[in-house]
């Protein structure tokens, strides 16, 4: 689905997606790091009129996202962020991205300094199906949500729920909501159930303040 789509079908976005819609305030700054093909950005423009910018590493991306009109610059989340003045922006988010970066921890240092609050979603590789694939299988898990073999994934960092919220309490970091999907799609919060939603959710969802 592209932003054009969008605009005839607006429930059509991603439900991931929709869950960090719904976290931001309408008419605030945002910066979407990794911005794809430039869906997120499309919706909140259209419908929380958000101040909506963008970096996207791939080519194809940006064309796409520059053919909607948006606002998005070509650049490298790990090394450009960085030139982004403090607390440049209200929200910015970082969707299924985190685990593919070199230097996580830093990234996420980075999110937080400039913008007042970050909003991260990942996959969960806590999830039960992908622990009981490995214990029968011995092969590291393929799945919808995980589609690549372990010689062609992008993935490097491989980060559970459990892990995330361990690290956000390493950075003093805030968790101000949390949800998980699962495997049908639906989201529930995770709050102090850590352990159900590490072995229940198949993505986690995080707003995140200092």
């Amino acid at each position: 689905m592209t932003p054009a789509d969008l605009e005839n079908n607006p429930k059509g976005i991603r439900v991931d997606l929709q869950l960090i819609a719904d976290m931001i305030e309408p008419g605030t700054r945002v910066l979407d790091a990794g911005c794809g093909n430039g869906m997120l950005l499309d919706y909140l423009w259209r419908f929380k009129q958000v101040d909506a910018r963008g970096i996207e590493i791939s080519t194809q991306g940006v064309q796409a996202c520059v053919s909607s009109g948006l606002s998005v610059v070509q650049g490298d989340v790990e090394t450009d962020l960085k030139d982004y003045p403090d607390g440049a922006f209200d929200y910015v988010i970082l969707s299924q991205t985190l685990q593919a970066m070199h230097e996580p921890r830093e990234v996420l240092e980075q999110m937080m300094r400039i913008g007042k609050r970050a909003i991260v979603s990942l996959p969960n590789f806590g999830y039960w199906r992908l622990r009981l694939y490995m214990m029968f299988k011995g092969r590291m898990p393929v799945s919808e949500n995980l589609p690549y073999e372990w010689y062609n994934t992008p993935n490097i960092h491989f980060c559970t729920i459990r892990d995330f919220v361990a690290l956000t309490q390493e950075m003093n970091l805030t968790i101000e909501r949390s949800l998980f999907l699962d495997e049908e799609g639906s989201s529930k919060t995770i709050g102090n159930s850590v352990a159900v939603a590490n072995w229940f959710g198949e993505q986690g969802v995080f707003l995140l303040r200092k």
